[in-house]
């Protein structure tokens, strides 16, 4: 390498990776196009999923959306269809995350705070009021409680006369990376598990065009990790469920079709780019060497992006609309099925309608005017990004190796492995932030000392009361004697080995809430107490 070539130290990706200040011809000698790269819909993906990709169809339009009451996220869902979104994506409370009612005094002053608060069937109708669930999507983003919250939302569908075949969306489902990022777990690791497999059968019987799990990067990546990271923790964990699917009985081209994932966007373009199309190599690699997938949908690596939180600043907030453009155009050029742009005015609350609206509005203008969208993959064949795509890879297999060292994801978390190593790249970046050799506009640079009033989205104090109130009547009013024996067989099929989502949704029906589901759960499985 001639001098001139060498990386230099100031250069590097967010993840590490040093950047030399020209690519050619021999930092790709010996790529192999055909292994490396495929055409556009064929293995090892690469390049796509689709051999035309957004020449037909633009990816689908999300944005997230869920506060407050179920009546108030219906306004906002009406309001975003009509403004041109293609699909729905709900964010619930803690409360409802943690599988508490909200007249729990654990849900004291988090009721409709981060998320929709939904109690029970009753509420989820009130969400989902004249919605179009047979042609709309609809993506949720739950964990614990996802198969409570995926059971109301079909009991709905029903009641609308939408038949399962007919409903279509993503849950979550994705409870390893809350052991390893976010927190919002209840049970112990391997009964958790139980319950995603469960929904992985259900769904194959019941609901075959649903999306069952989104295996997600975006809370690693939030809680500080770096991409490569996000990566291998992300595809770790996915190795994870698909083992354990296989080890309740399940055909591997049976459920994993329906596997998708959720990737995080930064600013790092380039790095974010090369991380999808590793992501999608990596896959299609797995599913056929170490699992014999022979559906070519099953070793497909479909995901959503949604644009990185954790970047947006309080300073000078509107500076945050070109940081969730560029990021929604890596989200573009690396290949993405679904998109959502965070509002810029996040860091100080929940998005209010500009701020919502121009969100989209910067998916439109990429979409609909950028011109990315006219060919498939068109940085493929770049010197630097198939080098560092390459790059990317690598550094992510060695991480799979040491977690396969370990004895794999659930090893890995219960060892507190991928939560250290988060816990240092974050401590990393803040370090260099503080120490301004990582720039941040408008707060480690470019910094005003006069600050604009911006309008923040308004909360209502008066909600827990009325949710309290609601659950309560619900309660009172409902056939509590089929709601009793309704929950005895739920956890019958807790001690036993039936599926639970059967019977969760006869409880349900019968207007059982989300906290009395989880606590029968809770009472069986126990709750999960990390150590040190």
């Amino acid at each position: 390498m001639s001098p001139e070539r060498e990386p230099d130290a100031e250069h590097r990706t967010s993840s590490g990776i040093p950047i030399r200040a020209v690519y050619g011809p021999g930092d790709l000698a010996g790529f192999d196009e055909e292994t490396r790269l495929g055409a556009p819909g064929a293995y090892p993906y690469t390049r796509g999923i689709h051999a035309d990709m957004y020449r037909q169809r633009l990816w689908t339009m999300r944005q997230y959306a869920g506060f407050g009451t179920a009546e108030s996220t219906n306004q906002r869902f009406k309001f975003l269809l009509a403004a041109g979104q293609t699909g729905l994506s709900c964010a619930f409370d803690l409360p409802t995350q943690m599988g508490f009612d909200s007249d729990h005094f654990r849900a004291e002053g988090e009721v409709g705070k981060v998320g929709v608060a939904i109690d029970s069937l009753v509420d989820m109708r009130l969400l989902l009021a004249g919605l179009p669930l047979d042609t709309v999507t609809t993506s949720m983003t739950i964990n614990a409680t996802a198969a409570i919250l995926l059971l109301l939302y079909q009991l709905v569908a029903e009641e609308q006369g939408v038949p399962g075949a007919k409903v279509r969306g993503t849950v979550q489902n994705d409870i390893l990376k809350e052991y390893v990022a976010r927190g919002t777990y209840i049970y112990p690791p391997r009964a958790s598990m139980r319950l995603v497999t469960d929904t992985f059968a259900y769904c194959a019987q019941h609901l075959e065009n649903w999306n069952t799990i989104s295996i997600s990067g975006y809370h690693i990546r939030e809680a500080g990790s770096t991409a490569v990271q996000e990566l291998a923790f992300t595809l770790a964990n996915g190795i994870a469920y698909v083992e354990a699917a296989l080890a309740a009985g399940l055909g591997v081209d049976d459920f994993a079709p329906r596997l998708s994932f959720f990737w995080n966007a930064h600013n790092n373009l380039f790095e974010e780019v090369a991380k999808y199309r590793a992501a999608r190599r990596m896959w299609a690699r797995i599913m056929t060497e170490r699992f014999g997938a022979k559906e070519e949908r099953s070793k497909m690596l479909r995901f959503h992006t949604q644009t990185g939180g954790s970047t947006l600043t309080a300073q000078q907030p509107e500076n945050n609309i070109v940081r969730v453009a560029v990021q929604a155009l890596a989200a573009a050029l690396g290949g993405t099925q679904s998109l959502h742009t965070n509002g810029f005015d996040e860091a100080l609350g929940l998005p209010t309608e500009r701020a919502a609206r121009i969100a989209l509005r910067t998916q439109q203008v990429i979409g609909f005017e950028s011109g990315v969208a006219d060919t498939v993959d068109p940085l493929a064949g770049s010197y630097y990004v198939e080098s560092l795509t390459d790059e990317v890879e690598r550094r992510a297999e060695a991480y799979l190796a040491r977690i396969e060292e370990l004895g794999g994801a659930v090893a890995a978390i219960e060892a507190r492995f991928m939560q250290d190593e988060i816990e240092s790249a974050a401590y990393a970046f803040a370090k260099e932030v503080d120490d301004g050799e990582r720039v941040v506009v408008g707060v480690n640079r470019f910094a005003d000392d006069a600050k604009e009033p911006t309008e923040v989205f308004p909360i209502d104090e008066q909600l827990q009361r009325s949710q309290m109130e609601r659950v309560r009547r619900v309660r009172a009013e409902r056939d509590q004697g089929a709601v009793d024996a309704a929950l005895a067989d739920v956890r019958a099929a807790a001690k036993g080995t039936q599926n639970l989502l059967e019977p969760m949704k006869v409880a349900l029906a019968r207007l059982a809430t989300l906290g009395e589901v989880s606590d029968v759960l809770r009472e069986e499985f126990g709750t999960y107490q990390p150590s040190g």
